[in-house]
């Protein structure tokens, strides 16, 4: 089990629980500024890249280099915020109203299927049913502290929302 990505995932996903649970359902649907996402949408977008375990689960093979060595730049880029990025299609979130209790269970319920993987499966092996564009193959370690890196930068922007308040 890796500690070090166990406790960091958790204190990421545990603060994006705790701002959207201060919200309530209006606020969670308000959109900030013009062309920006709401807080809810924040979430569904989350919500649809925690959807991994398949990748995690499916054809791997030995890794031949550092597991985790793709995060140092996944890191730099996704703490720089002055970049705006582009979502893949598949994980862009709904235009839709977002339920707040509906959000939170089903985002509960993914976060604990990523724990379970951090806990229980071989982070070293390299996943070969998917790819980041432009990122080659990427590690179970490294598809589970993408996912952590990526919910802090959404945490930030969460926190400068709910301050906007």
């Amino acid at each position: 089990m890796n500690t070090e990505l166990l406790n960091r995932f958790d204190a990421a996903t545990e603060k994006l629980t705790q701002q959207l649970s201060s919200l309530n359902e209006e606020q969670l649907n308000k959109v900030p500024f013009e062309g920006s996402w709401t807080a809810g949408q924040l979430g569904n977008h989350l919500y649809k890249s925690y959807n991994i375990i398949d990748v995690l689960n499916g054809n791997v093979e030995e890794t031949h280099r550092d597991p985790a060595v793709k995060l140092i730049e996944i890191e730099k880029t996704f703490k720089d915020f002055t970049i705006k990025m582009k979502s893949p299609e598949m994980v862009v979130p709904t235009n839709k109203h977002i339920e707040k209790e509906r959000l939170l269970s089903s985002l509960k319920e993914r976060i604990e299927i990523q724990r379970e993987a951090i806990k229980t499966m071989d982070l070293s092996k390299t996943c070969l049913d998917a790819e980041i564009p432009n990122g080659g193959p990427f590690t179970r370690q490294e598809w589970l502290g993408f996912n952590t890196i990526h919910t802090e930068r959404h945490n930030h922007q969460l926190a400068n929302f709910i301050e906007s308040l």
